[in-house]
């Protein structure tokens, strides 16, 4: 079947499906399941309201059941079993993986990406988005430093492949350092620091995320609290940490929230950039070395990253709520 009309076929299937099925829904709620007689009219009207909501979530409650829960489920199962998936281990997978040193490795980095990732990419972005409101090409220099947001992780990671370059003609680093007569050096190769040479790509990406909320956040604080400081005899850095940060610190959590979601699932970068060698591996990276030679255990790294973003999942969206 040709691509386009592939397409147009399953714009129609899916888009007259939801049209059929939610028409079709009132219907029977209305005509059949309630209908509205003289004797209860009041009271079926008051069931039919009551019940519509969830008739028209069930959709997408079955599909999060089929496409998240089961698997879950599933992968949680799966991690009980041996590698070949036919002999019950119960909780071997997880002992053995805890008494691993790349296992350790793997999650001390993971806890790093968390500690400095989001604070840095959240702080950077409050800073642009501070001090851009004031300039007269304020609008030039966000495009610019959003840009990177357009970029897919593995294209960053090329990127920055070349900056870290170990040849002076090529790498910024040791083409700085050749300038001042040292050795060139590859940064990707030093122990514990490659770690966050690494890390800084994904904070480059992730600023201009942060600059755009807090930006918005920003122009949202009533001017008149700024006024009143400014003739409290407030300086800048008084207005700044002490009347807007404060005004705005419930969007400041949900951006870090966010990029510590996305942080926790990161893989593109460091599998691009190392591979996850010289102790640079993540769990998404350990997980991937044993996706192809062990199910059991790489389900159970999966699942011990779903523990560890469940929590910060659920922060965010209570965070979001109070928001609203």
């Amino acid at each position: 079947m040709s691509p386009i009309l592939q397409g147009i076929l399953t714009i129609i299937i899916g888009v007259g499906g939801c049209v059929g099925y939610f028409y079709l829904s009132n219907a029977v709620l209305d005509r059949i399941i309630f209908p509205a007689r003289d004797d209860d009219q009041g009271r079926n009207i008051a069931l039919a309201t009551a019940v519509r909501p969830w008739l028209f979530l069930l959709p997408a409650m079955l599909a999060l059941g089929l496409y998240l829960v089961y698997p879950v489920v599933g992968s949680f199962i799966r991690s009980l079993y041996n590698r070949s998936g036919q002999e019950f281990i119960g909780l071997d997978n997880y002992l053995q993986m805890f008494s691993e040193e790349g296992f350790r490795v793997a999650l001390f980095n993971n806890f790093l990406w968390i500690l400095f990732v989001p604070a840095a990419a959240t702080f950077f972005g409050l800073l642009v988005a501070q001090l851009t409101d004031r300039l007269s090409w304020g609008s030039i220099a966000k495009s610019l430093i959003f840009m990177p947001m357009a970029i897919s992780f593995v294209g960053a990671s090329l990127i920055w492949k070349f900056v870290y370059a170990n040849d002076p003609d090529i790498g910024i680093i040791n083409a700085i350092r050749d300038y001042f007569g040292a050795d060139p050096i590859d940064p990707m190769q030093i122990p514990f620091w490659n770690n966050f040479f690494i890390m800084i790509i994904m904070v480059w990406m992730q600023t201009g995320f942060a600059m755009v909320i807090l930006s918005a956040a920003l122009r949202g604080i009533p001017e008149e609290t700024v006024e009143a400081a400014i003739i409290d005899g407030a300086n800048p850095f008084q207005i700044f940490f002490k009347i807007k940060v404060p005004q705005i610190a419930g969007t400041i959590v949900v951006v870090w929230t966010t990029i510590t979601f996305l942080t926790l699932k990161i893989f593109d970068i460091v599998y691009t950039m190392t591979g996850g060698n010289f102790d640079t591996e993540i769990l998404p990276s350990y997980m991937m070395d044993y996706m192809f030679r062990d199910d059991g255990r790489a389900t159970a790294v999966a699942f011990v990253i779903m523990l560890i973003v469940t929590p910060v999942m659920i922060y965010n969206i209570r965070q979001a709520k109070r928001e609203a």
